[in-house]
């Protein structure tokens, strides 16, 4: 039988090696401010072109969110190298918060004809979005710098 086992110098030298990547990788995936401030304004857009009433506005708005998304994804995928996908409870925080602002907007919007509303629900989805985008991001590389 082999002994696999490695005196404590390698031991060491290996978990130093880890650190090190890891605070590689923390000083690597934190997106650039712009990201944020791009992805709040793509959702403000899209839901904004609400307030228009034409499907002749949205359906194009859809698209260009579509593909203002894709493109951010790609972006983020070539400055760092990774992606990552979000924990299900700040996804669920998120939706939870996107239905609290929306089923309120869309009922005025098309219950009541108050389709400038579409702008204000935009407006503060677009900033929460850029806002939990850089908290969230924040708090991923700290994790990575402190090994949890």
């Amino acid at each position: 039988m082999e002994n696999d086992a490695i005196d404590r110098d390698t031991a060491a030298a290996q978990l130093a090696a880890l650190r090190a990547d890891r605070e590689a990788l923390a000083d690597r995936v934190l997106q650039p401010w712009w990201y944020d401030v791009a992805l709040g304004l793509l959702l403000f857009a899209f839901l904004a072109s609400y307030a228009l009433d034409s499907l002749w506005v949205t359906f194009p708005a859809l698209v260009l969110f579509a593909a203002g998304l894709g493109a951010l994804v790609a972006a983020y995928r070539r400055i760092t190298g990774v992606w990552v996908n979000t924990p299900p409870r700040v996804a669920a925080a998120w939706g939870a918060f996107v239905l609290v602002v929306l089923v309120p907007a869309f009922v005025l919007a098309e219950g009541y004809d108050r389709h400038w509303v579409m702008v204000l629900a935009g407006a503060v989805l677009g900033v929460a979005a850029g806002v939990l985008s850089r908290v969230w991001g924040r708090r991923w590389v700290a994790g990575l710098r402190s090994g949890l």
